[in-house]
């Protein structure tokens, strides 16, 4: 069974995903191979380089993640460009993955992206999970996560599709705002009718 997971930023998403990990399910991270898509000698990061040039790289020529993610919550055109080269590399690292994890036969394979919808990939996936806090709380967590200002935390939760949207195209919701304990109960729920109650 192939379940798709998503949520706003700094609401929890990871969180929600080692629960599920906890109880058997396998979780393949996007976050992770879309790294994978931009390391030195991948052809993701040659495009990159091309499309934006040399200034996006370290020293080492590894890429400058904090500088492109800058300049793409700057110039909103950028993350077309970026979105066009890296999710068709993504898609088929993820196609390669889920087919592994499939073939391995675990109760619930679990896709943990936070872009699920943006990509245009959450018709693949059913159900989807959406993992969701309240507003004040996601600028509170990302500001403290990544040590950004309010203005530079709201830039970048504007930059994604509303959090609200996402949920409108939910099967199941995740209310990550009262606590861990409380997150935990609402996916073993998910869990139980997943595994157990639809087998």
């Amino acid at each position: 069974m192939l379940m798709g997971l998503t949520g706003g930023i700094a609401c929890g998403k990871t969180t929600v995903a080692k629960m599920f990990e906890r109880r058997g399910a396998q979780i393949i991270d996007a976050d992770g191979l879309a790294r994978r898509v931009v390391e030195p000698g991948h052809i993701g990061l040659s495009q990159l380089v091309d499309a934006f040039g040399k200034w996006i790289l370290t020293a080492d020529g590894r890429l400058d993640r904090e500088r492109l993610a800058s300049h793409i919550f700057a110039h909103p055109e950028a993350r077309s460009i970026l979105n066009g080269i890296t999710h068709p590399l993504i898609a088929e690292e993820s196609q390669n993955a889920i087919i592994d994890a499939l073939e391995q036969a675990p109760p619930l394979v679990v896709y943990d992206a936070a872009l699920l919808f943006e990509s245009g990939r959450a018709d693949g996936f059913r159900p989807v999970v959406v993992v969701h806090v309240d507003p004040t709380t996601q600028v509170k967590r990302l500001m403290q996560r990544d040590g950004l200002s309010s203005k530079q935390a709201q830039q970048r939760i504007d930059a994604q599709m509303p959090v609200s949207e996402k949920m409108g195209y939910a099967d199941y919701l995740v209310d990550n705002s009262a606590g861990l304990a409380d997150t935990r109960v609402q996916v073993e729920r998910i869990w139980e009718y997943m595994v157990h109650d639809r087998v």
